[in-house]
């Protein structure tokens, strides 16, 4: 983690023009999800994070895209590869404490299995300036992840990561150390059939400091059906959310993460 965290700011501090080598505007102009820069822009009332960040297909390894990895730290990529490594068996084993916790004892690998052979790792590297006026900037807009699981690396001291509850904005406190916070998808809020529920966050700026996390976004094969477990549902307790391929999900998670919006919302079947 230190490696990493390490090797991230040197990355985000090198001058702009080093870092637009990896920017995610194909040629400039065309938007890609993978590489350095910020949200796509799809209207000019859109606004936009104080922030700059660098998306990375890490899974499938044979789809990694190593035109747009930093070579500047020389570390980055190895750091990136040996975190990746040793974040499966963080995912595994709270996937695998969240089936039990559901009731799925007799099959504790239900979420991990769901991932899929074809699964889909990518890496977010987040950088947030200080802001003069922080008060008028949000890091990064209200949202939920649309994965099965997200693993955060947050740098040691770094706060302005926020939680919704009951319309009541929580702070996340900051440790000392760099830590690992797992949160729950929109994805697993379908497959445990409402029984865990993606939390809306967001990351407020600070005038006077940076801050700087890494997210590890675990989402299932873009072929794969999202669906609740069979297991959560019985005559009690019915059928809560509609059935959806991977691939069709995302692209209505990315469509309501520009409107600040719960897709999965719009999955939910009405008793």
């Amino acid at each position: 983690m230190d490696e990493l965290m390490s090797a991230s700011k040197e990355f985000f501090r090198q001058p702009l023009q080093m870092k637009r080598e990896f920017s995610n505007l194909n040629d400039g102009e065309q938007f890609r999800a993978e590489g350095y820069g910020n949200d796509k822009v799809r209207s000019k009332d859109q606004i936009l994070d104080w922030s700059d960040w660098i998306y990375l297909k890490v899974e499938p390894e044979d789809e990694r895209n190593l035109a747009l990895r930093p070579k500047h730290p020389s570390s980055f990529r190895d750091a990136l590869h040996e975190f990746a490594v040793r974040c499966r068996r963080v995912k595994r084993d709270v996937l695998r404490a969240m089936a039990r916790i559901a009731g799925l004892d007799d099959d504790d690998q239900h979420f991990v299995d769901q991932l899929g052979g074809r699964a889909t790792v990518h890496a977010r590297f987040n950088y947030y300036p200080p802001c003069p006026r922080a008060d008028l900037v949000m890091g990064i807009k209200p949202h939920s992840d649309g994965t099965v699981i997200t693993v955060l690396l947050v740098a040691r001291g770094a706060d302005g990561l926020q939680v919704l509850r009951y319309g009541v904005w929580y702070s996340v406190p900051s440790s000392s150390t760099h830590a690992l916070l797992t949160n729950v998808g929109e994805s697993t809020e379908v497959m445990s059939n409402g029984m865990f529920r993606s939390p809306v966050h967001r990351v407020v700026n600070s005038a006077e400091k940076e801050r700087i996390s890494l997210a590890m976004f675990y989402a299932v094969d873009p072929e794969r059906v999202i669906e609740p477990a069979a297991g959560l549902v019985d005559e009690k307790r019915l059928t809560l959310y509609k059935k959806m391929k991977a691939r069709d999900f995302l692209v209505g998670l990315s469509e309501h993460f520009s409107r600040g919006t719960r897709f999965v919302d719009t999955l939910k079947i009405s008793p």
